[in-house]
């Protein structure tokens, strides 16, 4: 006892010195907070500063961005809970059954995050000045609160899409306060600082992981798991200030005291606003339910997830007019932020006990007794591999836990795939993911095949279930299923080169499979697929299936030795053949095998494209794939030398998208041999207009009919309230709606699909089947519905519609994705579709 006590004695006098040497944000940085944005190396260096001034504050790089900034977390309290620091992280995961033992410390852990978006820039600078704050040796208030809690502040979450921002409007804002919105400072260009180097919105990626910021800021949430989490935002200039408690819909899983202390820290911070005589609203538009936020993916781990949302945003800069005049500052904002991050450690402060007290029980009953319908999930044996290696992935990302189902008999659960109750077993193949576990309530939320909507508006999408994301063969039970041992990944043996096979095949079944193909393809090897099956010395193999050949490659030098290490690194298993007779199916040197060549790619962004949309097929090229790409403009498309490429995707845009003599010239390429692949609002470019096959209606009639009963709903509604605009609105899209897609698996749109598919609608766009063109992927009926909000209007006409398909001109073709493939670059099983209409339609 006396060890803790002597390093107690010691930090609380050296806080006492370090008194004197901590600087303000003011006194540092050499201007008020407020009056520029500060670029986030100058922040480092502010936390820095008072990280080496007071003992009491621990501060660790956890990573870095794309851009080589660095990620740094602030982590801070009383000189006796530092002294006792790794103690206090452990006991708060033995609360949560992640480790053995009982805790011996009563230290609750409050995390505050900045600054996701990164032209939501109030955010680091309000962090700044409440860490000043709440680190401040001399503030007594700040450290009585310290004495019963863990702060730890990101102070920002997004510094790539930070910096983006905060440089360009340091060097277009005038050095008069100049709040007209039409003012230069105000608008700035495409793509924004809102997402990330890659242009993803890391306030939908905390529980999919795609962003290297994500995956290392996990890592770091994992090992500690608080008790309360708060998210800094902002919101539109016309908007005042947003905090919790929720709006509606509130996912089911939350708790009683998850929505208590959302209600006491709302009057708490909305004490402190009414003495400023500051407006706020709470209870309103912010919802609970999509899993991967900073508020929802907190609540569904045992804390209290509150977003906090300041009105002004990119647009305020650093002061401009709202609506009424008024003119909304930075320093105002700050103040705003300030409030509500000493609001929250003071309610922590507060409430400790019962902080600590409800968080076990949290992990503890829902443990013992899931609260959901669906008890365990299983995935078949049979699934596509590659995707359910990425599911386990996934998973061990999220601290999920699974084992092997064992050989059972006489089950029952909800089938996945036919989206009804049907009997099945299970072998040793197969994986159980139990909700009798510490994450159970995650578990749930993840594999849940139907959330409860207790209102259809709703900030986001409705529908995520993982068997449909990585198109899985898998089961939902009401019953409890444990796992019969730990389930063991399949072991991968390195191939070794030995004596060059006639071929070397390799399987085509998910994202490293193509990245396999555009790893060989840039080594210079030739690589072909055939058109149908094919069997060689007693093994099967579906049409699509990588054949790299010895014909063909007689050039590559060292080519078995760059195939297998190839291979070996991404973890493929290559099966080989020393002949090109075939058993069944067409022989090697058939014109139905086609060769592959690689394609030059260009993505298509800018001003009036998709950010999000551009970023997620970026992405994926240089993360996933590997392969190059080139981004053009799409206000240059007249200008550009297209000749350069075979591929250019068109990623969603609206309004008119392509000038009439960018569209002429895209045109004028396809026909002579390229390829564009138009996704989800680019389709509309090519819809209904002349010399295209596809169309919204089949017959004249059919529209007629359509635009009649349109006419009549809108008549009908027009004798509505108006307080019902918003719900009747909605009533014509979709959010997030899945259905399962017929994949023709004769096309190489198919390959690998094993004939379904399923898309993830956010959109109301319906098109008939096509005349002249090819329908690979179809949503054959309205019972191919299977989960998530879509409104009635669209609903019963989503049937017979065309999801993905292709359609020639001239030598070329057009390839259309009516819903994004790789939405938010967690929809695994699209990327396998979109690989598909890259590298292997059009050969």
């Amino acid at each position: 006892m006396k060890k803790p006590l002597l390093l107690s004695l010691m930090l609380c006098m050296l806080l006492s010195f370090a008194q004197a040497q901590i600087q303000t944000p003011e006194q540092f940085l050499g201007y008020k907070p407020g009056d520029r944005f500060t670029p986030h190396h100058r922040m480092v260096d502010y936390f820095e500063h008072v990280a080496e001034n007071l003992p009491n504050v621990q501060l660790i790089q956890y990573g870095e961005t794309n851009e080589k900034r660095p990620l740094i977390l602030a982590i801070f309290s009383s000189p006796e809970n530092m002294a006792n620091l790794e103690q206090i992280r452990e006991d708060n995961l033995r609360r949560a059954g992640l480790l053995e033992g009982t805790p011996s410390t009563s230290i609750p852990i409050n995390w505050m995050s900045f600054n996701v978006h990164g032209n939501e820039s109030v955010g680091m600078e309000a962090a700044i000045s409440a860490f000043h704050s709440l680190a401040d040796p001399s503030n007594t208030k700040t450290q009585e609160w310290l004495k019963n809690q863990i702060i730890i502040i990101d102070p920002a979450i997004n510094p790539d899409g930070r910096d983006r921002y905060a440089m360009w409007y340091n060097q277009k804002m005038n050095t008069t306060l100049q709040p007209d919105l039409q003012s230069m400072e105000h608008n700035e260009p495409w793509p924004g600082g809102r997402a990330n180097h890659y242009l993803f919105d890391l306030n939908r990626d905390w529980a999919w992981q795609v962003q290297v910021e994500s995956q290392q800021r996990l890592k770091m949430y994992q090992q500690w798991m608080p008790q309360l989490h708060l998210d800094f935002h902002e919101q539109g200039i016309n908007n005042p200030f947003y905090m919790a408690p929720a709006a509606e819909p509130l996912h089911e899983q939350l708790t009683e005291w998850q929505h208590e202390f959302q209600d006491i820290f709302g009057k708490n911070t909305a004490k402190y606003f009414d003495e400023m005589g500051r407006f706020y609203f709470t209870k309103e538009r912010f919802d609970l339910l999509y899993p991967s936020y900073g508020d929802t993916y907190p609540m569904y781990n045992g804390a209290i997830g509150m977003t906090i949302e300041q009105g002004g945003g990119g647009q305020a800069g650093r002061g401009g007019f709202n609506a009424v005049g008024d003119t909304v500052t930075l320093s105002y904002r700050i103040e705003g932020h300030y409030t509500a991050a000493l609001s929250a450690a003071e309610m922590t402060s507060a409430n400790a006990e019962r902080l600590l007290t409800e968080f076990s029980n949290y992990f503890s009953e829902n443990s013992s007794n899931p609260k959901s319908k669906y008890k365990s999930f299983v995935i078949k044996g049979e699934s596509n591999p590659a995707q359910t290696a990425k599911l386990l992935e996934l998973l061990d990302k999220n601290g999920i836990r699974y084992g092997k189902a064992g050989s059972k008999s006489g089950l029952s659960g909800f089938d996945y795939q036919t989206g009804k109750k049907a009997s099945f077993s299970t072998s040793e193949e197969d994986i159980v993911i139990s909700t009798y576990q510490p994450k159970s309530v995650l578990t749930q939320i993840f594999f849940e095949p139907n959330p409860q909507l207790n209102d259809s508006i709703t900030y986001d999408i409705t529908s995520w279930a993982l068997p449909y994301a990585y198109n899985l063969k898998a089961y939902a039970l009401e019953s409890r299923l444990d796992p019969a041992g730990e389930y063991e990944k399949p072991a991968f043996s390195e191939n070794t080169p030995g004596k060059t096979p006639v071929a070397y095949i390799a399987r085509w079944e998910g994202t490293r499979d193509a990245a396999f193909l555009a790893a060989l393809l840039k080594e210079g090897i030739r690589v072909k697929y055939p058109e149908y099956a094919f069997q060689t010395e007693g093994k099967s193999f579906p049409a699509g299936t990588l054949l790299i050949t010895k014909g063909g490659n007689e050039y590559v030098r060292d080519f078995d030795k760059k195939v297998t290490e190839t291979a070996n690194r991404l973890g493929i298993h290559l099966e080989t053949t020393m002949t090109g007779y075939m058993e069944e199916g067409k022989d090697f040197g058939s014109p139905n095998i086609r060769i592959i060549q690689a394609p030059n790619v260009a993505l298509v962004g800018g001003q009036g494209t998709s950010s999000l949309n551009f970023g997620e097929v970026w992405h994926f090229f240089e993360k996933e794939l590997d392969y190059p790409l080139s981004t053009l403009e799409l206000e240059n498309m007249a200008r550009y030398d297209l000749s350069k490429y075979d591929v250019i995707i068109l990623p969603s845009m609206w309004g008119g998208g392509l000038n009439k003599a960018a569209q002429d010239k895209l045109m004028e390429w396809t026909s002579a041999g390229g390829k564009v692949i138009a996704i989800d609002g680019a389709v509309n470019l090519f819809a209904n207009k002349e010399g295209f096959t596809l169309k919204t209606f089949d017959t004249d009639e059919e529209k007629k009919a359509a635009e009649k009963a349109a006419d009549s709903l809108a008549k009908a509604e027009r004798l509505e309230p108006y307080l019902e605009g918003e719900r009747l609105a909605i009533s014509g899209g979709a959010a997030g709606a899945i259905y399962q897609v017929d994949m023709d698996e004769t096309h190489p749109l198919g390959y690998g699909t094993g004939g379904k598919y399923y898309t993830l609608k956010n959109n109301s766009s319906i098109f008939s089947f096509m005349d002249n063109g090819v329908n690979a992927g179809k949503i054959s009926s309205n019972d191919s519905y299977r989960t998530g909000y879509i409104g009635y209007k669209i609903k019963s006409s989503m049937g017979e519609s065309l999801a993905v398909g292709s359609e020639r001109k001239g030598r070329g073709e057009i390839v259309y994705f009516v819903d994004n493939p790789i939405f938010r670059g967690f929809w695994e099983s699209g990327k396998l579709v979109l690989s598909n209409a890259i590298f292997l339609v059009g050969q």
